[in-house]
């Protein structure tokens, strides 16, 4: 059974990125899922001065270690103003402080979604532009547009989404 990390890139309460994570990481068969919410790891605001000052914090070997317990990574960002969140930036800021290969070679999934026509593709080029230099092995991405419009009662209820979803699961879970 493969262990895969399931997250989200907000600390939004809606967590729609989340919620499209987790019906992602659902398909998966023969799968341990791993669900974390980013608003679970409390951090300051990355600074080399604090680092020097006070050292790694704990929050951040925390997500680390999870990391590198894993056999696949399930990332749906959220998209801020065309870029990352703020929280995911500040965490993957520290993280690349314990080690610069953040995501460990791990296979990736990587999504987006927002209630806007463009569902978080901006976001999603910049990461699978910038990952690869971060240790990110990006199998496949997938974009959902129109969130509230798209994904109801928990699921994805348009069909053309939902073969296209199903598609890059596969290619996914055949690269574990």
């Amino acid at each position: 059974m493969k262990r895969i990390l399931v997250f989200g890139s907000s600390n939004s309460k809606k967590l729609i990125n989340k919620q499209l994570a987790i019906y992602a990481a659902r398909k998966l068969k023969n799968a341990e899922l791993v669900i974390i919410d980013l608003n679970d790891f409390n951090l300051p605001l990355y600074s080399p001065d604090l680092q020097e000052e006070q050292g790694m914090p704990t929050e951040v070997v925390r997500f680390n270690d999870l990391l590198l317990s894993a056999e696949g990574i399930i990332l749906s960002m959220a998209e801020y103003n065309g870029c990352y969140t703020t929280v995911f930036k500040n965490i993957f800021d520290w993280l690349s402080r314990i080690d610069k290969n953040v995501w460990k070679g791990k296979p990736m999934l990587l999504m987006g979604t927002s209630p806007d026509k463009r569902g978080a593709k901006s976001v999603i080029q910049i990461a699978k532009d910038a990952f690869p230099y971060y240790g990110g092995n990006v199998i496949t991405d997938f974009s959902l547009p129109q969130f509230n419009q798209n994904f109801q009662a928990g699921k994805l209820i348009n069909e053309v989404f939902e073969r296209e979803l199903n598609a890059k699961i596969e290619v996914f879970q055949e690269a574990l």
